[in-house]
């Protein structure tokens, strides 16, 4: 009887006090003090002010800081650009044509079918450019192409400056003499406005794209954007870069 008595008592004692919180044990208050600093570490964001956010922060600039500029670059500001404004007979240096940028495309055009292969071409953008690329959707729905609207079909990458610089050395120092029984890149993919355009249909071409995880190879365009005027222009700066057009 004595037991039946307290068991009232005790849970009674249990209940939360009405309109409050229920009453926490002392390990409880420490287990859900413990979750709410991990939290607040995670939700760091950089410049921000949060611990998790200053470490991100310092890892990224980590990465991005460079000691010197790149070696085409570098190469292109010292010996190319004279050679190149002799060639085109340009006085001022503001009149030489450069490089904007470079903008890489990947279509994937059966990620309709099998989601897994946007992902995987994502990645391998990433390792081939060296930065994270944006997801490209589609504007429209094509019935024909069983194609919804707003629907992710590819990535893309703009590369600027040193990277830029980077990314075209290793097209055609690397990349474009790995291409089986390779004589040269079309001269005809220029605009009308000096900017040219180059179609690749392997991305394996590359040494950062890995063969092992390769489940169908991913082809790509590259669009390099220039100053030039001309057409003519356009195809002197790329030469003097190291393209190497067909004759």
């Amino acid at each position: 009887m004595a037991e039946q008595n307290d068991k009232p008592d005790k849970a009674e004692a249990e209940k939360p006090p009405k309109g409050g919180k229920p009453v926490l044990t002392p390990e409880q208050q420490a287990e859900a003090a413990a979750k709410k600093a991990a939290r607040a570490a995670g939700k760091g964001k950089p410049g921000k002010g949060g611990p998790g956010g200053a470490a991100k922060g310092e890892l990224a600039a980590e990465r991005l800081k460079r000691s010197q500029p790149s070696r085409l670059r570098k190469l292109f500001e010292t010996e190319l650009r004279t050679r190149l404004m002799a060639e085109l007979g340009l006085a001022n240096v503001m009149q030489a044509p450069r490089m904007v940028k470079i903008i890489v495309n990947m279509g994937l055009g059966e990620a309709i079918t099998n989601p897994k292969i946007l992902d995987s071409g994502v990645e391998d953008l990433a390792l081939i450019t060296g930065q994270k690329p944006v997801v490209t959707k589609s504007k429209k729905a094509i019935a024909a192409f069983k194609l919804k609207g707003n629907q992710k079909v590819g990535a893309m990458v703009t590369l600027r400056r040193d990277s830029m610089y980077e990314f075209l050395d290793r097209l055609v120092s690397f990349a474009l003499p790995r291409v089986r029984d390779f004589k040269g890149v079309s001269p005809k993919g220029f605009d009308g406005r000096g900017n040219y355009t180059l179609g690749v249909r392997e991305g394996n071409i590359f040494p950062e794209a890995s063969f092992e995880r390769v489940e169908k190879s991913k082809g790509m365009n590259i669009t390099i954007t220039t100053t030039a005027r001309t057409d003519e222009q356009g195809r002197a700066l790329l030469r003097h870069l190291g393209m190497p057009f067909r004759s």
